[in-house]
């Protein structure tokens, strides 16, 4: 592993435990030529997976961008960062084991949705606000208006 301070190839592990429910490998590695400390993590990666976006584009699955995502619509919530691991690995498990190696950027939205209706409400709303593009005010109240009824819908079935 390459030491991302001086780029040294140099680097020893000197701690490994499981995160995120056991779906990766952390470990906290030295650098021998400068010194520094840093954290790596391992993952199962089962397939490719490709996002194919609004405009037709493709790109690669990006787990740090969907895990950045998340983290903003959830800043100044009371989620700490193990669910946020959680839930960005709760959906990159339900993407791989749908056995496509394409996926359309609607899909992972929607999964990111679920998974944030769960966790936090407002982080939801945000997430939503952002991904379904609310233009003004009565979007929200439109929005927060379908989510209440949609909650009462589930409760009472």
């Amino acid at each position: 592993m390459r030491c991302p301070f001086c780029g040294s190839d140099n680097t020893s592990v000197k701690d490994s435990r499981s995160a995120e429910d056991d779906t990766a490998v952390r470990r906290r590695r030295v650098c021998e030529s400068c010194g520094a400390r840093f954290t790596t993590f391992e993952r199962v990666q089962l397939r490719e997976i490709t996002v194919i976006k609004r405009d037709g584009k493709r790109a690669p699955f990006d787990r740090e961008r969907l895990a950045r995502s998340i983290t903003i619509a959830l800043r100044k919530r009371p989620v700490d960062r193990e669910q946020i691991d959680q839930m960005v690995s709760g959906i990159v498990r339900k993407l791989e084991s749908t056995g496509e190696s394409e996926i359309s950027s609607n899909d992972v939205g929607e999964l990111a949705m679920e998974a944030l209706r769960m966790v936090d409400p407002v982080g939801y709303v945000r997430f939503a606000s952002v991904y379904r593009d609310f233009k003004d005010p009565s979007d929200f109240a439109q929005f927060i208006d379908k989510a209440a009824l949609d909650d009462e819908d589930a409760d009472g079935a």
